[in-house]
């Protein structure tokens, strides 16, 4: 079983999906589900590769998410070794995208095939939600794929997305929310003008640095039990005209908040309207909404992976909220229980990105884990 996982990561990370390409890792994964008598359905929109497959009947309806594209190599010069050509040094698997996520799409599809050779007549349904756009827009993907299962009264009952969750070995955490992200674009007017003649100009960097300073000291909320409390970044500064003495005329700002359930988007966007119209800005401002904060409450799913993650890891995972956003919010509002379980995070999106080979043979045996105490 071990080189079973091993053998399929491999294959997969040789395949250069870097999003939203997905480079033919779906159609590898669609012929050993289809060996196994899914019935896969390809659901590509829009230049995105998407794969929903299911098997068997009934409820519960159990979903395996993940993504087979990955975020670019960056300077090809800094790896040790070639991102696409998977190498084993000193127990680790390296390759862009080993760690997020086809180690866990591979433990994912072992795992089934395993399960599925001592229960083939297994209580409800088993299903996998793959999209080649979770790295990018994030909006032919999975959201895509969601908006198609509810037009057909399609709802999930459990949800495990393979997402790297774990922080220092594998099974310590597991992740049963994410916070919401707000990205905000300001856009900032004064007068351009000669630096000579400021009195005939309006220098839109100075009328915004109070304001700016006032947005990064804001204390949003103060979380609650399951989320740190509310944060905003200013993550870009565009200004000036590329001469010294030039005023420009304006300037633009990025941000983005990350948010929790004490606060909603449309609150959030209005408390910082207020925060520049209060410093008397000529402005504007432009709003994109990642995804709102969800949250699965405890329940069978959390139980019985805690039980899954005890039999094969020997410990305890914690239960957590953090990190960035996920496919699992478009999925957890589908009313489903859903949380993240995959490999130690440490490398993912960083040059020489790679996965402990001792990890592998045991997420298999989770995930297999999983689906025994839940179909049944």
């Amino acid at each position: 079983m071990a080189d079973d996982v091993l053998q399929l990561t491999c294959e997969l990370i040789r395949k250069q999906s870097i999003t939203p390409v997905d480079d033919g890792a779906q159609a590898l994964l669609a012929e050993r589900l289809n060996a196994l008598g899914f019935r896969c359905e390809d659901m590509s929109h829009e230049g995105v590769t998407n794969l929903w497959a299911t098997h068997g009947s009934g409820a519960p309806l159990f979903v395996f998410a993940g993504h087979t594209d990955v975020v670019p190599t960056g300077p090809l010069e800094q790896w040790t070794s070639d991102p696409f050509e998977p190498e084993i040094r000193d127990g680790h698997l390296y390759g862009r995208g080993s760690a997020d996520m086809k180690a866990s799409l591979a433990a994912m599809l072992v795992a089934t095939q395993h399960y599925l050779a001592g229960s083939a007549n297994h209580k409800g349904q088993i299903a996998f939600l793959i999209t080649s756009d979770e790295e990018g827009p994030s909006v032919h993907g999975t959201r895509h794929v969601v908006e198609q299962l509810k037009a057909r009264n399609i709802t999930p009952t459990y949800c495990v997305v393979g997402e790297p969750s774990s922080t220092r070995s594998l099974g310590d955490m597991v992740r049963i929310g994410r916070r919401g992200s707000l990205n905000g674009t300001l856009t900032v007017k004064g007068v351009q003008g000669h630096v000579a003649y400021p009195e005939e100009a309006d220098n839109p960097i100075h009328a915004v640095a109070a304001a700016l300073a006032e947005f990064a000291d804001t204390l949003w909320d103060q979380g609650n039990e399951h989320y740190p409390p509310t944060s905003a970044q200013i993550t870009n500064i565009h200004g000036g005209t590329g001469a010294t003495n030039v005023i420009p005329g304006h300037v633009v700002v990025d941000f983005n908040l990350r948010f929790n359930t004490e606060q909603t988007a449309e609150g959030l966007e209005q408390r910082v309207s207020d925060l520049f119209a209060r410093h008397e800005l000529n402005f504007a401002l432009v709003w994109t909404l990642s995804g709102n904060p969800f949250l699965t409450g405890h329940g069978r799913l959390i139980e019985e992976t805690g039980k899954a993650v005890q039999a094969v890891c020997g410990l305890t995972p914690a239960l957590s909220t953090g990190g960035g956003t996920s496919d699992g919010r478009f999925i957890s509002p589908m009313g489903c229980e859903l949380l993240e379980l995959g490999p130690v995070n440490a490398t993912i999106h960083k040059v020489d990105e790679h996965v402990r080979i001792a990890d592998l043979e045991p997420l298999v045996q989770i995930y297999q884990g999983i689906l025994s105490r839940l179909l049944v």
